[in-house]
């Protein structure tokens, strides 16, 4: 059995970025907020009201990253990286209500539509917003998915759907002011509220994934794909395999079959090899732990060791590693899908 402690400076790492999350958010939002003062814009009061969900999100993330970087303890054998996907819950719920906000102020707009005035100021600061978020967003989910953190990949996807909405925003007030079309206030509005409806629902459904542990097919492809290209001699078989993503650690456990006749110290180095090709491919954050199977007389036909003394059958072929059956709890044997 092997049991691998993950380096957790990765989360730390992403606690430090969300502070300039939370830090951003908070500027964001004293900008938008003048220019829904100088315009009167609903459009622009509803990229404000976003941002207000952007900086409340910010510290809940920032919270949820202090907590997912605590060390494990008593209470909390796997550490606290389920906190993440918790944070990604709050901060999708959040997005959709914003989205839910600016419909309904849309349409008041639309029946007691308002005067807009000095839209020049208010374009100019808004579009200083966009670049800003699209820049802070961009650096978020790059970070996020290097270090593997949820929490801050959903920041990250926030500030940048953010971007497009206020993006929208922009045209539609230039419009406004090239046409005078004060209706257009309240349609870009709505617009761009479907657009925050939907990156709220994408954030909610994949944090609540993680809260039920759903297999991640994805990431289940790409380890399989590589355990089959680098398959070793003593690799005779790998079965039921399964992984748990808490915050930025995959915890991934599995059985390896390896010939009968290996000390423990040898089947141990098949371990050591294992655990190496997977950590080289996925990160440091990884706990790995492998239950070693003697091989039995069937496994002799799936086995293609040449030097083996004591085979018991002709090799026929071995069997092709898929998702679907390393999922299986059995060892494999002739007949099973290839």
């Amino acid at each position: 059995m092997q049991f691998y402690h993950p380096i957790m400076s990765t989360a730390k790492k992403s606690y430090n970025f969300q502070k300039i999350i939370a830090a951003t958010g908070v500027l964001l939002l004293i900008i938008k907020f003048g220019a829904w003062y100088l315009t009167h814009s609903v459009a622009i009061l509803t990229d404000a009201l976003e941002s207000i969900v952007n900086v409340t999100s910010g510290f809940i993330g920032l919270y949820s990253l202090y907590i997912s970087a605590k060390p494990r303890d008593s209470s909390h054998p796997y550490g606290h990286g389920k906190v993440e996907f918790i944070s990604a819950a709050i901060e999708g719920t959040l997005i959709s209500v914003a989205g839910l906000l600016i419909i309904n102020a849309a349409v008041d707009n639309f029946i007691h539509p308002g005067a807009v005035g000095q839209l020049d100021y208010g374009i100019l600061l808004v579009s200083m917003t966009a670049a800003i978020n699209w820049f802070v967003g961009s650096l978020a989910v790059r970070n996020g998915k290097r270090n593997g953190s949820l929490a801050l990949i959903a920041s990250g996807r926030h500030l940048q759907s953010d971007t497009w909405s206020t993006i929208g925003i922009i045209a539609g007030l230039a419009l406004l002011a090239l046409t005078g079309l004060t209706w257009l206030d309240s349609a870009v509005a709505l617009i761009f509220a479907g657009v925050i409806l939907v990156t709220g629902y994408k954030i909610l459904r994949s944090s609540l994934s993680g809260i039920m542990d759903e297999a991640d097919t994805e990431l289940l492809e790409k380890i399989v794909a590589l355990l089959q290209s680098s398959r070793r001699e003593n690799w005779i078989d790998l079965h039921n395999l399964r992984i748990i993503k808490y915050g930025n650690v995959l915890h991934l456990d599995c059985h390896l079959t390896v010939p009968w006749y290996l000390t423990v110290r040898e089947s141990q180095k098949e371990i050591n090899k294992l655990q190496r090709l997977i950590r080289k491919s996925f990160g440091e954050s990884v706990e790995l732990f492998v239950h070693t199977d003697a091989c039995l007389n069937f496994s002799c036909s799936i086995c293609k060791k040449a030097d083996c003394t004591v085979r018991q059958a002709d090799f026929e072929h071995t069997v092709a590693l898929t998702v679907q059956n390393i999922s299986r709890d059995c060892m494999h044997k002739i007949g099973d899908q290839q």
